[in-house]
């Protein structure tokens, strides 16, 4: 059994792939071992998919009605850089491979190939995804940006989801810092939230974690404290 059978399974994957029967065995060979798979037919599908699904990995072919894998290689790597894609060419495509450098493209797979060869490569592109997500804080914490989850000492600890979302939220905003107002309508969107169930809110994370991971600051809102330089 392949080690990396939990890390697929936390993962979504988009295939893009206008030959069905094609498709549908992919998905019927590698497609349960992750928590999505999900097909589109086209280009023009499989970029609506995309902004949907928000996958963590593309498979698409390369030559396709509507829009060609390149274009939509192309399309996505200006939405989400940082989103690895795998094209499946023909053997008469393989000159157009030349431009899937230029895209950003990891990989390539010639048909006809083995569903295998694919899954073993994606095993190793859900390596590199992993230690990408798995963020660095203040020691002994980490934060995984897949699944919103803080770890200390590798261990889970156990949050609420608005109390993982705020951690995830800090993340994203400039400098790791929230403003108390941005806090209360992000966290309570359809509330008018006191500054007393703020701080109560601060200080129940802060009780499940540590008291120096999310500081405050005075008079302006709180900063999640980053790994030490």
């Amino acid at each position: 059994m392949r080690q990396c059978y939990s890390t697929l399974s936390k993962l979504k994957v988009l295939l893009v792939e206008d030959e069905n029967r094609l498709a549908e065995l992919l998905k019927s060979a590698i497609g349960d071992y992750f928590s999505k798979f999900e097909i589109a037919y086209d280009g023009i599908s499989g970029l609506k998919y995309f902004r949907k699904l928000k996958p963590d990995i593309v498979i698409t072919d390369i030559t396709m009605p509507k829009m060609t894998g390149l274009e939509l290689a192309e399309k996505i790597k200006k939405e989400q850089p940082e989103t690895p894609i795998i094209i499946l060419s023909a053997y008469s495509d393989k000159e157009k491979l030349l431009g899937a450098i230029d895209v950003g493209v990891v990989k390539y797979f010639i048909k006809p190939f083995d569903p295998e060869d694919l899954l073993d490569y994606l095993c190793i592109l859900a390596d590199t995804i992993k230690q990408k997500n798995h963020i660095k804080l203040k020691a002994p914490f980490t934060y995984d940006l897949q699944s919103k989850q803080l770890f200390k000492k590798g261990i889970l600890v156990h949050l609420s989801n608005r109390e993982r979302e705020f951690i995830f939220q800090l993340l994203n905003s400039p400098n790791y810092t929230l403003s108390n107002d941005s806090i209360k309508k992000t966290l309570w969107p359809e509330e008018d939230a006191s500054d007393e169930r703020l701080r109560t809110f601060i200080r129940r994370i802060r009780q499940k974690s540590d008291k120096e991971l999310i500081k405050n600051v005075s008079g302006q809102g709180y900063v999640l404290n980053m790994e030490d330089e």
